[in-house]
């Protein structure tokens, strides 16, 4: 029997019908989940598509990374709407096969080289292994292959005539959700510092309690760091280079989770490598991190409303820091060109980026617990003297983010509704005919 014979014989089965229903639900449920997470945090797609790039040694094309970014959100979140709801029941399948045959291979690259940790398949909100993610790139090729043959034999919940309005609503809602993600802060933080975070915990030490048997030291080989006792001390000669230093008994910035389930260090450092991460944010004071994730690329521009910014602070007695990953000549360079008065410290460039989204950004602690964070393009540097504590109600990110969810689904109702009432009048004028004959 030809699989043409098959799909024929079996396309009328209750469980093929059923099946086709459970395929599309899974299969476009995967693509809004995926394109979804990418949309929410157009920053962290951006991120990681620059790191694809990069692995590739594909840097010239890092112009487009952005573009990118939003662009596959879109069309993942459109494609699974498309196969969820059976529209274009005959081209969404064969759309989204040819997405898969790009990814697939590309995964397969990764679990095998492991250029890139993690694909970033579904942003932070859920994290992979290459391997998984590959596995579950082969389980969706079946799924799409059997949608192949027989999606187009269940009839889709929109008829043609309106499938492109569900579209046009599904493209503007995550085009929405993005722009709110990049150009202020994601209306969902997957990341491990959401509001209401401690960022440190400033546990101090005595001087006498120092000693250099409780120094951890860091060295450096092969791209890759590594921390060290002072009783095993790696030889130089070896390739290993000595990058910092910290106190072993001092803790380390730690974030503690509102849940208080998960820590993670981070750490500040000066000019001279050393962590300085307790002596720069303190609970008892209020601070106001200005974040460069890439210091070269922030225009002169923004230097205006970063000192602007920095008044208003020290009018209010907020503390202001300055944390990036750029070498100290690019520090000292900004400094010089802005006529920036706040200090700026290096910290580790993923962790800047966990922080909060933006180049540059601003993250305001409250006694040393995250309050509000956005990107400073959001800001009004007009109103920061009396408004620093109350930017944080500024941006109610869950009632903006449940607005646009209903506004959609009430979208897609209306549509419904257009589309299909026609058949509910027919419905009842015809059993209401055959009721009267």
């Amino acid at each position: 029997m030809t699989i043409k014979a098959f799909v024929n014989a079996v396309k009328g089965e209750k469980w093929c019908r059923l099946l086709t229903v459970l395929m599309r639900i899974t299969v476009g449920g995967v693509f809004i989940f995926s394109g979804f997470t990418k949309g929410v945090d157009p920053w962290g797609s951006f991120y990681k598509i620059t790191d694809y790039l990069n692995a590739m040694g594909l840097e010239g094309w890092a112009g487009t990374a952005l573009f990118l970014a939003v662009a596959i959100a879109a069309l993942e979140f459109m494609l699974g709407v498309a196969l969820a709801v059976g529209a274009y029941r005959r081209s969404a399948p064969w759309l989204a096969l040819m997405a898969m045959l790009v990814m697939t291979p590309l995964t397969l690259w990764l679990a095998v080289t492991g250029a890139v940790p993690d694909c970033g398949c579904f942003g932070d909100a859920l994290h992979m292994s290459n391997w998984a993610t590959f596995g579950k790139n082969i389980l969706l090729l079946l799924g799409i292959i059997y949608l192949l043959f027989f999606n187009a034999t269940v009839r889709g919940v929109y008829g043609p005539a309106v499938q492109w309005m569900v579209m046009a609503l599904s493209f503007a809602f995550v085009m929405a959700v993005a722009y709110f993600g990049y150009f202020t802060q994601p209306l969902i933080d997957y990341r491990p510092y959401p509001i209401g975070t401690r960022l440190v915990n400033t546990t101090p030490i005595s001087d006498s309690d120092e000693g250099e048997d409780d120094f951890i030291f860091i060295y450096s080989r092969d791209g890759k760091e590594q921390e060290f006792t002072i009783d095993s001390l790696p030889d130089e000669e070896d390739g290993w280079e000595y990058v910092t230093r910290y106190h072993a008994r001092r803790p380390r910035g730690k974030v503690i989770m509102q849940t208080g389930n998960s820590e993670d260090g981070i750490a500040i450092l000066d000019n001279e490598g050393n962590d300085v991460t307790i002596d720069v944010l303190a609970d008892s004071r209020n601070t106001l991190l200005l974040l460069f994730p890439d210091l070269p690329s922030v225009g002169v521009v923004n230097s205006f409303a970063l000192n602007e910014l920095n008044d208003a602070a020290q009018v209010t007695d907020v503390d202001v820091i300055g944390l990036t990953p750029a070498t100290a000549e690019q520090i000292e360079q900004w400094q010089d060109i802005s006529m920036a008065s706040y200090p700026i410290y290096n910290m580790d460039d993923s962790e800047l980026k966990m922080i909060a989204r933006g180049n540059p950004a601003v993250v305001y602690l409250e006694d040393g617990v995250i309050s509000w964070k956005r990107t400073l393009g959001s800001l009004d540097s007009v109103t920061m003297p009396d408004h620093l504590v109350e930017l944080a109600d500024d941006y109610d990110s869950d009632g903006i983010m449940t607005t646009l969810l209903l506004a959609y689904l009430a979208g897609l109702l209306a549509v419904l509704v257009l589309n299909r009432s026609h058949l509910v009048v027919k419905h009842l004028f015809f059993k209401k005919k055959t009721t009267n004959s």
